[in-house]
Formats: C-alpha cells, sequence, structure tokens
C-alpha cells in the first residue's frame, strides 16, 4: 500500500461555488488513473469529509485521468464558521489516505 500522494500528480481542492467543494485528483497516465479508480472507494472518501456517501458526488474522468468528487461545504462560503475560504485545505485530507 501507498500514500495517494505517492502515486497521483496533483490534488487540489477548491470552491465550486459558495455551498459546495470540489476535490481533483490527477492521476497522470492509464495505469494510476485505473488502480486509483478500484482503490478510492467512496464510502471511505465520505468518511474522511465526515459526508454521508449518498451527498458525496464522484466523477470518474477516464479520458483526462482524473477522479473527481464533490461535497457540500460545512458552512457557507464567507461566513463566521466558514475556516477555509477558498476550499484549499481539504485536499491535504485525501493524500495521506493508503491505497
Amino acid at each position: 500500500m501507498a500514500e495517494l500522494r505517492g502515486l497521483v500528480e496533483k490534488i487540489r481542492s477548491k470552491n465550486a461555488g459558495p455551498f459546495w467543494l470540489t476535490i481533483d485528483i490527477f492521476c497522470g497516465n492509464r495505469d494510476c488513473f485505473d488502480r486509483v479508480s478500484a482503490a478510492l472507494e467512496t464510502g471511505r472518501v465520505a468518511s474522511l469529509f465526515k459526508v454521508s456517501p449518498e451527498t458525496l458526488k464522484r466523477f470518474d474522468i477516464a479520458d483526462l485521468n482524473v477522479i473527481k468528487f464533490s461535497l457540500p461545504r460545512p458552512s457557507v462560503q464567507g461566513t463566521r464558521a466558514d475556516r477555509d475560504m477558498h476550499g484549499a485545505a481539504w485536499a491535504t485530507l485525501l493524500e495521506d489516505l493508503e491505497i
């Protein structure tokens, strides 16, 4: 097993509007994409982000070797409770995940 960050080219997160976040996993090539796509369970990612699996949206984009997750923000962007205005810190939660 290896940490996700050691397998892929890049993991990034960002806003997808004031109510949603998106996390992109750039695999770089088809072999990496196939390996990560098969091993990365949606339920495990939902648990990591503390959302229900039904709420987490997953998009496997094979033509681009990208796996994308979208999830509701825990608080609306820009409110007092928002601790990450740009959504950039969410990617770091996935980096240490064992694949």
